[in-house]
């Protein structure tokens, strides 16, 4: 479980590096970024909120674009942010943007030709975690979080993992992908005509029989180009209300599906997950 430094780059008293490894999950080489404070070189491990990137992203949208290291670092949380999906010639892809490369859907395909590379979802919830926690100085408190299609996969991750996060967070999430085209499309291509099997990659209907209430922070632009047709936070909220699931779900006035939004608030998202990552 060796990593390969690509980049280090000084940010707010701490590091901001980019590594390269082998993946087994995946059987490729795979990417990721991680911030580590300044503190970490005083034998501290910290704890870690993993960021689950979307459509089209790589690891380098979240460190680049939603300046989240200033807050990390006066927390003391680190922030690791895997690609979207396995990346190399051997790969299977599509043309469009919304499935292969880049388009992961944080699931584990089943169907070819995607199964052999496509299992994302595994390698978020188990083997980065052990890569991670293996070589640099975090702890085992983690939480999650991600944007679109990242902000799915983090909702999913952290439903069906009872236990593994301390808390969850998500902006503009695709919360119903059962019943969205971009889901529909992914899910069918990645699992099969079986739509029984793509509950279990549906936040919306695993809220709905969640046995752990683990503190959840959804942002929402009302201005998102996406959000009646895509991202469905409405069916979320409905499922949170008909189970008693402590959901906070917060729908912002001109805010579009940008890392503009994410910007804008990242602080209380950190903030949000801090309060539970931190606690004795």
């Amino acid at each position: 479980m060796t990593v390969e430094l690509v980049s280090k780059t000084h940010s707010f008293d701490g590091t901001q590096c980019q590594y390269t490894h082998r993946s087994e999950v995946l059987d490729c080489d795979m990417r990721f970024s991680i911030f580590l404070p300044s503190q970490a070189e005083k034998d501290e491990r910290f704890p870690v909120l993993y960021w689950l990137s979307g459509l089209t992203c790589t690891d380098e949208n979240f460190s680049q674009k939603a300046g989240a290291q200033r807050m990390a670092a006066e927390l003391g949380i680190a922030l690791v942010i895997p690609d979207t999906s396995p990346r190399g010639d051997e790969v299977a892809d599509s043309e469009s943007y919304d499935l292969g490369k880049g388009a992961g859907f944080y699931v584990n395909a089943t169907q070819s030709p995607w199964k052999p590379h496509y299992q994302m979802y595994d390698y978020v919830v188990e083997e980065l975690p052990q890569l991670v926690e293996a070589n640099f100085p975090v702890s085992h408190r983690r939480a999650i979080s991600g944007h679109s299609m990242g902000g799915h996969g983090a909702l999913t991750i952290a439903l069906k993992n009872p236990g593994r996060y301390a808390s969850v967070s998500a902006f503009s999430p695709i919360c119903n992908p059962i019943a969205c085209p971009w889901g529909e499309k992914a899910l069918s291509a990645y699992l099969g005509a079986d739509t029984t099997l793509w509950e279990e990659y549906d936040a919306t209907s695993l809220l709905s029989r969640a046995q752990e209430r683990l503190p959840m922070l959804v942002s929402q632009g009302e201005d998102d180009q996406f959000l009646e047709e895509q991202l469905k936070p409405n069916a979320l909220k409905a499922a949170a209300d008909a189970a008693g699931y402590p959901l906070k779900l917060e729908f912002h006035a001109g805010y579009d599906h940008s890392y503009y939004f994410i910007a804008t608030f990242i602080e209380q998202h950190l903030r949000f997950h801090a309060d539970y990552l931190l606690a004795h």
